[in-house]
């Protein structure tokens, strides 16, 4: 193999793979992103990448940010290659590698978040991005409110001016640009979560009110929440995602793998201008909870549904679990039984199109997903994803006896061993609890209904109840293989 091309602004055009046209030394910032993982890359930047190559959006580029301390690997790793990435987007039989650059700078990682808020609170910066995860946003699983006593949200309302969350930091640079007269950035959440928008919107005024009233009401009245539902599966890289680039002729340190779909909606509502990111086959619509509620019911609590299952029968990733047909065919029976039911259609597709594309997305067996990236934080994905749809499925008088499943497969999960009897290591920020209540579930299976952090009051929903302690004493007693196929027999 000839030598590796290192990616720089000097090497882009000895690069033997589609690059930036654009001259990424006249681009000036409009975005702050926090959160630079592999799918803000995949999905968000790549967007704004087809743009640039346009001609068009380059006083938008993105400045990247992070607010725990890992995030410092990834902030070296990119600014040692101008914040170049390589794409690589890999379908059945064939693939296809870009290296995009709408991204000019990394802020450094400070726990006070100084140069966070002093980005932020920039004129210059007309919107604030974030892709922190579903459970990153202090909210109440049960009550879906925002939660003040996590000790960093304690801290932030203590020391305002010198934050430890995202938000406290975009409450702090919204108060100096206040203070200066400048307008407000918009707030965009990337994560999947239903309104997003809103509970984005939720966590920094509240925490807001917690120390300066008047500024919580600017921000309620002047800063915008757009809501967005966003798609594109973006595995974890390894080894030999790091080997395809090199295969490639490409030295990239960070570089992404992902599926060819893309799929971004969002809330045409910002209060302070926006990139034309519809050039680049995004959709603005007012409609924006239809998609997301099919994606995050069909998606999303699909992953729960396969995840748990795979992992405890030892399944490496979501390819494989698709592959194994117990799995497929339990995927399949709830997404057409009880969980499209719940999904209205979008102008482009009904539930049950929906589901195919899914089914086909996760089958892909080149998309190496591990169970294990799906089935983290299922507290948060669990009680996000699938309770609204048990819930739902409940009020309507209809099935819930594969979800109760779903709630037992992971429950049963928790009890920290597969099948086989080997370890599932820690997998959640709940886990020691979740780990005891698993273990208290398999004398008295109700305990795990009664986690009301989780679960608010579906412990005195009898039919639901019935259904679980069903599933959970059929596990417990003949395994997981035995479950599914019982499921799937009557």
């Amino acid at each position: 193999m000839d030598e590796l091309i290192p990616l720089s602004n000097a090497t882009l055009d000895q690069l033997p793979i589609e690059h930036p046209q654009y001259d990424r030394t006249r681009l000036t910032p409009g975005i702050v992103h926090i959160g630079v993982g592999n799918f803000h890359r995949a999905h968000q930047a790549w967007y704004l990448h087809r743009l640039m190559q346009a001609g068009e959006a380059h006083d938008w580029a993105i400045i990247g940010a992070g607010v725990r301390a890992y995030d410092a690997v990834m902030r070296e790793k990119l600014l040692a290659q101008d914040c170049l990435t390589t794409l690589v987007q890999i379908e059945r039989d064939s693939t296809f590698a870009e290296v995009i650059g709408p991204m000019i700078d990394y802020l450094p990682i400070e726990e006070s978040n100084g140069p966070l808020i002093a980005a932020m609170a920039d004129p210059a910066i007309r919107i604030v991005a974030m892709t922190v995860t579903e459970g990153g946003y202090f909210i109440d699983p049960a009550t879906k409110q925002f939660s003040s006593n996590h000790p960093d949200i304690v801290h932030d309302v203590e020391y305002p001016a010198k934050p430890r969350t995202a938000f406290g930091a975009m409450v702090a640079a919204l108060r100096l640009r206040r203070e200066a007269g400048h307008t407000p950035f918009t707030g965009l959440s990337c994560d999947n979560l239903q309104g997003n928008g809103t509970v984005l919107k939720q966590t920094v005024v509240s925490l807001a009110r917690l120390t300066d009233p008047d500024l919580a009401d600017w921000i309620q009245n002047y800063v915008s929440f757009p809501n967005s539902m966003v798609d594109c599966i973006a595995p974890a890289v390894g080894p030999n995602e790091l080997n395809l680039v090199h295969e490639l002729g490409v030295s990239d340190a960070a570089p992404v793998t992902h599926e060819a779909f893309r799929q971004w909606v969002i809330e045409d509502d910002f209060c302070n201008g926006r990139p034309d990111w519809d050039h680049a086959g995004a959709t603005f619509s007012n409609n924006v909870h239809a998609y997301e509620n099919m994606k995050i019911r069909m998606l999303n609590a699909g992953h729960q549904v396969i995840a748990n299952a795979g992992e405890l029968l030892g399944i490496s990733t979501i390819a494989e679990c698709m592959a194994q047909p117990l799995i497929a065919g339990f995927f399949r029976n709830i997404q057409i039984t009880e969980i499209a039911p719940t999904v209205a259609p979008v102008p482009e597709l009904t539930a049950l199109e929906y589901y195919e594309l899914i089914e086909k997305r996760f089958s892909n067996p080149r998309i190496v997903d591990t169970t294990r990236r799906v089935a983290f934080d299922g507290s948060s994905r669990h009680s996000g994803f699938v309770l609204p749809i048990v819930w739902d499925q409940l009020a309507e008088g209809r099935s819930v006896r594969g979800l109760a499943l779903v709630e037992a497969l992971w429950a049963r999960m928790c009890l920290g061993t597969r099948e086989d009897g080997s370890e599932i290591l820690p997998n959640d920020p709940f886990w020691d609890k979740l780990n005891a209540t698993a273990h208290k579930a398999t004398t008295r299976p109700a305990a795990w209904l009664e986690q009301t952090t989780f679960y608010g009051g579906l412990c005195s929903e009898r039919k639901f109840v019935e259904e679980f302690e069903f599933w959970m004493n059929f596990i417990r007693e003949q395994g997981c293989i035995a479950a599914l196929t019982e499921y799937q027999n009557n």
